[in-house]
Formats: structure tokens, sequence, C-alpha cells
């Protein structure tokens, strides 16, 4: 078995999070890496593709009061990170190329069993759906299920956005059922057999490197909190 590593990280806010996902895929410090988000406080990301100004529009027009609010490095539409368990997977995906959709279709396919075999059982959305676009009005990811997120009585409850990294992909996942942080042990814990049994992985728990946490600072304050990341469109 290969090993991956479930990184602890400390609270940080949403440009700390996305920051520590892209500090981790430049150092990678295990080919494997599973990191839950430990939150100081709400936030919103929205999807890399997606126009600033329509995005604040939207954020507005939901009464949304959270001020903290950045570009993810991934794409998708606008994710509210209040009542969410939120985490990211980095894995290996050599070459240039890659397909989203088979992507996607691994990961959730293996999430969805996991809890059938817990005995919850959630609905795989497998039909052709309207892939995010820039203009697109509605652009709020849990309002409009696409191809591949998981359901659960007709309500989308997990979706997830990619972006390639080299020869590594990220996956960030936002996890939106009603007890997803009050049972978060329990979600965790599904995600980390779902994972590991899919990828042929042995866990280990570990702290961020300090070189991960270190960059992690740098990227936060330089990319993440910037008008030129966050109003590049």
């Amino acid at each position: 078995m290969e090993k991956g590593l479930i990184i602890e990280t400390q609270p940080l806010d949403v440009y700390g999070q996305m920051a520590a996902d892209e500090a981790l895929c430049e150092t990678m410090p295990a080919p494997y890496l599973l990191r839950f988000y430990n939150w100081a406080g709400p936030g919103v990301t929205f999807g890399y593709s997606q126009r600033r100004k329509a995005v604040a529009e939207a954020i507005a027009a939901a009464a949304c009061p959270i001020t903290d609010v950045t570009r993810r490095p991934t794409g998708g539409g606008i994710v509210f990170h209040q009542t969410d368990l939120t985490f990211s997977f980095i894995f290996p995906s050599p070459g240039a190329y890659f397909e989203p959709g088979k992507t996607y279709d691994r990961l959730h396919r293996a999430i969805n069993a996991e809890y059938a075999r817990l005995g919850i059982t959630f609905d795989l959305l497998n039909e052709k759906t309207k892939d995010y676009a820039v203009n697109d009005p509605v652009m709020n990811c849990f309002a409009k299920p696409v191809n591949m997120d998981i359901l659960y009585n007709g309500k989308k409850v997990l979706g997830g956005a990619l972006r390639k990294f080299g020869d590594y992909m990220l996956y960030q996942a936002s996890f939106q059922a009603p007890d997803a942080r009050d049972n978060a042990a329990t979600h965790r814990n599904a995600v980390i057999k779902a994972l590991g049994a899919e990828f042929g992985l042995q866990w280990e728990a570990a702290a961020m490197p300090e070189a991960a946490r270190a960059r992690a600072a740098e990227i936060a304050e330089g990319k993440y909190r910037t008008s030129a990341w966050n109003e590049r469109i």
C-alpha cells in the first residue's frame, strides 16, 4: 500500500485555506495528501473562471454578511463555507491531459459507496448538465447540481472542483449535509476510508510541514488576499 498523509492544520481563514492547498501542491510532503479544513471563521470561495462583479452581486442577493471572500485555484461556482465539512485531496495525475468527468466519477463513486456501506443512501447525479460559465447568473454551487455531484433527497450535499498542478491533481470539496460539522467525525472517517480504499492507501496523521506552512503564509498574503487575484476577471 502507498502512504498517504492526513494533514492537520491550525484554524485558518478562507485565504489561508486556499493558500494551504496550493502550498501543499508545491511542496508535496507525500504523494497523497488529505486535509480537512479547520475553519477560523466563515468564508466564501468562488471558481477560478467566475467574474468577480457577478459573484459580488450574487453574494449580495443572497443577503450573505460574510466579508472574507476569495477566488479558488479550482473551478466551479460560489460556495458558502458556514456549516460545511470542507476538505482537499491531492494525488498523482501524471501527464498534461486529464478528464474532469472521469476524475469526479472515480472520487464520488468511492465516497458514495462508503456511505452506502454505512447504510446512508446518497444519489450520484448522472445526467448531462450545463457546465459553469463565467457569465452564468446562478453560479451558486449548491443551488445548481452538475453531473457527478452527490445528492440526498434531490438536494446536492457534496460537490468538488479540480485543478492540475504539474503531475498532481488538487480536488477541493464541500460536504453540506445538515450534520456536516456536528457529526464531522463520522463524515471525516467516511471520506478517509473511501479514498484510502480507492487509492490503496495507508494513512498517517501529520502536522503541516514547516516549509509548507511558511509558503502558505506567503501565498495567502501575496495572492488570495489581493485584488489582483480576486478581480482578475
